[in-house]
C-alpha cells in the first residue's frame, strides 16, 4: 500500500488535520521565502516584528481557507470551483498581509505581497493539483479503458461520472457528427468510427459505452452492426425515459439488449384498440404468471380494467405477478381490482365458476406448455393442456356469455412437425369451430413466433453460457427463428383481439427471420470476446452444434396458405384458413380424449396425424412413458 492509498483511507477528520498542517507549512514557507528573496539575507529570521506579523497572518489565512470550504473538498476531485476558492483565499491572505502592515505601521517592501502571493499559488494551489494528478494516475492503472459512443450531453455526463469513479477511464469519444470529430471534449479526443477502428487495433480498449439514450432502434442497430466485428464489450446507458423518471442513473451501465440488434422500432399502440376490450371491464388472463401472460397483465392493468383475474397453475408464478401488479397499481394510482386465482385450465368446472362468478367480459388465454422437446417427451399432458385446456376454457367462456376470447397461438402451429405445434393447431381449430356455433362470444387467435427473454429463450441461455466461458450450444448452423419483444407482442395481441369479428386468425408481422448462429456470434462479440474455431484457435468462446431436438424445424412459418388480408394495424394481418364444424370438432376431440384416457400414445399421435392439422413428425415417437413401457398402453387407475 503506497502513501497516498494509506492517507486516502484515513478518516475525513484526520485528512483535514493533515491538510491544515501542510497549509500552515506552505504559508510559512511562502512568507519567509518572499522576505529572503527580497532582502537576500538570513537576518530577517531574527526580526521579531516579522514573526509577530506571521503570527497574525497565519491563523487568519487558515480561517479564510476554512470558510471558503477548502477542507471540505475531496482533493482527488478538485475542479474549477475549488480552484477559484484557492485563488480567493490567496488574495485575501495577501490583502491581510498588506493591511496588517499598514495598521501596525511596519515597513513592507512592495515586492513582498507579490512574491508572497506567487509562492502561495505555487504551494497551496500546486500541491492540490499535484495530489489530484497523482491519484488520477494511480487510479487509472486499475480502471478499464473505455470509449464512449456519442459525445452529446449524455456522453459528456457519463464521462464526467466515470472520471470520478473507480472502475472506468474514458479515453476517447466516438461520434458520427463531422463537426465534432478531431476536437477535444473534457480533455478527451473525439474520433470518427473509422479512426476509432484503427485506434482499437493499436491501443487496448476494454469496452465501448453507448451514450445515445434517445436514438431509435434502427439507428442503434446500425451502430451495433459496425461495432460487433471489433469484438469489444459493448454496454449502454439506460433509456431516456428511465433517466427522466429517476428509475436509473446515467452511469448505470447495462448489457446491450438483443432486440437492439433486430433494428425494429415498435409501432406506437392504438389506444382505442388497447382499451376497447379492457377499460372498465372484467378481464381474465389464463397462464397469468408466464412470460406472455405476465406481460399481458402489465399492459392490461395500465388500461384500467374494472377487475383483472389472474388464473395460474403455479403458486409461485401467481404470487410474483400479483405482487408486481399491486405495486404497479399503487405507483400509477390505478383504480382496478386484481383477483389471483389458482387453478388448472384442464378443470372446466372451476374455469366456468370463475367466469360466471366474476361475470368476465374478456379472456386472454396464454396458458400452454410450449417447450417443444418437453412436450415431445410428455405427449399426453401436452394434448390435455394445450388442446383440451383451450377447448375447456373456450367452451366455458361461450356458456358463460363472455364477450371476447383471445387465444395466444404460435408459429409452430403452422405445418407442425411436433406435438406442441399440433396441439396448438388443434386449439385453433376448436376456437374456429366454436365461433361457428356461438353468436355471443367473439373468438379469435393471434399467431406469432419467439419472444425475446421468455422462459426457454435462447438469448438468456446464450448470455449465461458466454459469461461462464462457453461453449455456446446451437442446435444447427442454419436454424432460423422469428423474434419479437414481449411488450410489443403483448400489445399487438390486445389490439388484434379488439379487431376480431369471430373465428379470426391474426398473424403478427415478426420482421425478418434471424439466423441463430449469427445471433450467437454477435452476442459473443458484443460481450468483448472472440469465437474460438480452427481459423482462430486462440479465441474465447467455442460454438458447438447439438443437432435438432425432437420435433424441431430448421425454420418456422406464420401462414398455412397464401390467403392473407391486411388489417387497420400495419403489424397485424388476418388469414383465412381451413376450419371444422363444431360437430366434427367434437367427434375429433372425443376420440382423442378416449386415447388420452388410456394413455395410448401411438393412437394419440395417429389421431393428430389424421386430423386437419398438417402434422408431419420429423422424428421418431419419443414420449418417455411410452419408451419406458416398451410401447405397451398403460391402463388408467380407477
Amino acid at each position: 500500500m503506497n502513501l497516498f492509498t494509506y492517507i486516502f483511507k484515513l478518516p475525513r477528520f484526520a485528512k483535514r488535520i493533515i491538510t491544515i498542517i501542510f497549509d500552515i507549512t506552505f504559508i510559512s514557507l511562502s512568507y519567509w521565502g518572499a522576505w529572503v528573496v527580497r532582502v537576500d539575507s538570513s537576518s530577517v529570521f531574527y526580526d521579531t516584528e516579522k514573526w509577530f506579523l506571521l503570527s497574525i497572518l497565519l491563523p487568519l489565512t487558515i480561517l479564510f481557507l476554512i470558510k471558503l470550504g477548502l477542507y471540505r473538498a475531496v482533493l482527488r476531485y478538485i475542479g474549477p470551483k475549488l480552484s477559484v476558492s484557492v485563488l480567493i483565499g490567496i488574495a485575501l491572505s495577501t490583502l491581510t498581509l498588506v493591511l496588517v502592515n499598514y495598521s501596525l505601521h511596519l515597513v513592507l517592501p512592495r515586492a513582498i505581497p507579490l512574491l508572497y502571493g506567487m509562492f502561495l499559488v505555487f504551494f497551496i494551489g500546486g500541491s492540490r493539483f499535484t495530489v489530484r494528478l497523482l491519484t488520477m494516475q494511480t487510479s487509472k492503472r486499475n480502471k478499464a479503458r473505455i470509449a464512449i459512443y456519442g459525445s452529446g450531453p449524455a456522453g459528456r455526463q457519463l464521462a464526467q461520472a466515470l472520471m470520478h469513479g473507480k472502475d472506468f477511464d474514458p479515453i476517447a469519444f466516438i461520434d458520427d457528427d463531422k463537426n465534432l470529430q478531431k476536437t477535444y471534449i473534457l480533455g478527451r479526443p473525439v474520433y470518427s468510427f473509422s479512426q476509432f477502428e484503427l485506434l482499437a487495433k493499436e491501443v487496448f480498449i476494454d469496452q465501448v459505452l453507448l451514450a445515445m439514450p434517445n436514438i431509435n432502434k434502427s439507428e442503434r442497430s446500425r451502430i451495433l452492426e459496425k461495432l460487433e466485428p471489433l469484438a469489444l464489450e459493448v454496454k449502454s446507458i439506460p433509456s431516456m425515459s428511465d433517466l427522466v423518471s429517476g428509475d436509473a442513473k446515467i452511469d448505470e451501465l447495462r448489457y446491450v439488449v438483443i432486440d437492439d440488434l433486430l433494428g425494429r422500432d415498435p409501432v406506437e399502440p392504438n389506444e382505442e384498440l388497447m382499451s376497447k376490450n379492457i377499460t372498465g371491464k372484467v378481464v381474465m388472463v389464463s397462464g397469468a404468471g408466464g412470460s406472455i401472460g405476465s406481460e399481458l397483465c402489465r399492459q392490461i392493468i395500465l388500461q384500467s380494467p374494472k377487475v383483472l383475474i389472474l388464473f395460474e397453475l403455479s403458486e409461485f408464478a401467481l404470487y410474483k405477478i400479483d405482487l408486481e401488479l399491486s405495486k404497479l397499481i399503487e405507483t400509477n394510482e390505478i383504480v382496478s381490482i386484481v383477483k389471483p386465482i389458482l387453478g388448472s385450465v384442464q378443470n372446466k368446472k372451476i374455469i366456468k365458476s370463475v367466469l360466471v362468478t366474476f361475470d368476465v367480459d374478456t379472456v386472454y388465454h396464454a396458458a400452454a406448455y410450449k417447450h417443444v422437446p418437453l412436450v415431445e417427451y410428455n405427449m399426453i399432458e401436452g394434448v390435455k393442456n394445450n388442446t383440451f385446456g383451450t377447448f375447456y376454457v373456450a367452451s366455458a367462456a361461450a356458456e358463460a356469455g363472455v364477450d371476447t376470447f383471445v387465444l395466444i397461438s404460435t408459429d409452430k402451429a403452422v405445418r407442425p412437425t411436433n406435438i406442441m405445434g399440433s396441439t396448438k393447431r388443434l386449439a385453433e381449430l376448436s376456437l374456429q369451430a366454436l365461433s361457428k356455433s356461438n353468436v355471443k362470444t367473439t373468438f379469435c387467435m393471434v399467431r406469432f413466433g419467439n419472444v425475446l427473454g421468455s422462459s426457454g429463450s435462447v438469448v438468456p441461455l446464450f448470455r449465461e453460457q458466454i459469461s461462464k466461458g462457453g461453449p455456446v450450444t446451437i442446435t444447427h448452423k442454419d436454424i432460423t427463428r422469428f423474434f419479437m419483444t414481449i411488450p410489443e407482442a403483448s400489445q399487438l395481441v390486445i389490439q388484434a383481439g379488439a379487431m376480431a369479428k369471430g373465428g379470426d386468425v391474426f398473424v403478427l408481422d415478426m420482421g425478418e427471420p434471424v439466423k441463430i448462429y449469427d445471433l450467437a456470434v454477435k452476442m459473443v462479440h458484443l460481450m468483448g470476446l472472440e469465437i474460438k474455431n480452427k481459423e482462430n484457435p486462440e479465441g474465447d468462446i467455442e460454438l458447438q452444434y447439438s443437432g435438432l431436438r425432437p420435433g424441431e424445424k430448421l425454420y418456422e412459418e406464420l401462414l398455412i396458405g397464401e390467403n392473407i388480408i391486411a388489417t387497420e394495424h400495419q403489424r397485424i394481418m388476418s388469414a383465412n384458413e381451413l376450419s371444422l364444424t363444431i360437430d366434427d370438432m367434437n367427434q375429433l376431440l372425443g376420440i382423442l380424449e378416449d386415447a388420452c384416457d388410456i394413455n395410448d400414445i401411438e393412437r394419440v399421435q395417429k389421431i393428430i396425424k389424421e386430423a386437419p392439422t398438417g402434422y408431419t413428425p420429423n422424428s421418431d415417437l419419443c414420449d418417455l412413458l411410452w419408451k419406458e413401457a416398451g410401447s405397451i398402453s398403460i391402463q388408467p387407475l380407477h
